[in-house]
């Protein structure tokens, strides 16, 4: 079966997708994604001693502000009034690695895997932003969906096993 890309209408131009005949549902989204650091940074972010000032406090409002904001940067997203949206933060000693998650929910007719992408992308590049003065080296990797559920497909799951 080939994949349906429901965001061409048949003359192959961009639509946003009509979502006034899906019933509201309740969704939920989680996405997580990783920046590693030098251990110089990690040290900075983890101490609360970058010279920008509490790195991932801004990161978690950066990411729960772009995750608002999705619908006005992902051109075909529908505008979703969002019920809760959090975004939290696994430092990773061994490895110099900060792990961000972020969860979005909302009732609605669409889901809200974007809004998740979206905050977990904005929280890393702001860690980014805020210590590239000590490391332009950070990497950022593995942002993807690991849950996501209501509407008609149901759930998803790819959350890691501790």
């Amino acid at each position: 079966m080939e994949p349906v890309f429901n965001h061409f209408d048949a003359r192959g131009n961009a639509v946003m997708v009509d979502v006034a005949e899906k019933a509201s549902t309740s969704r939920t989204a989680v996405a997580q994604g990783s920046i590693s650091v030098c251990p110089e940074v990690f040290q900075a972010i983890t101490e609360g001693t970058a010279a920008k000032g509490d790195v991932l406090g801004v990161a978690r409002v950066a990411g729960i502000m772009a995750a608002k904001n999705t619908a006005g940067l992902i051109p075909l997203c529908h505008p979703l009034a969002l019920s809760h949206l959090a975004v939290d933060f696994t430092c990773k000693a061994e490895t110099h690695t900060i792990q961000a998650r972020c969860t979005a929910r909302t009732t609605g007719q669409t889901g809200v895997e974007m809004e998740a992408l979206t905050g977990v992308s904005a929280a890393l590049l702001t860690i980014y932003d805020m210590c590239k003065a000590m490391d332009r080296g950070m990497v950022l990797s593995e942002i993807r969906l690991v849950y996501k559920d209501g509407g008609k497909s149901g759930v998803f799951s790819q959350e890691e096993t501790p």
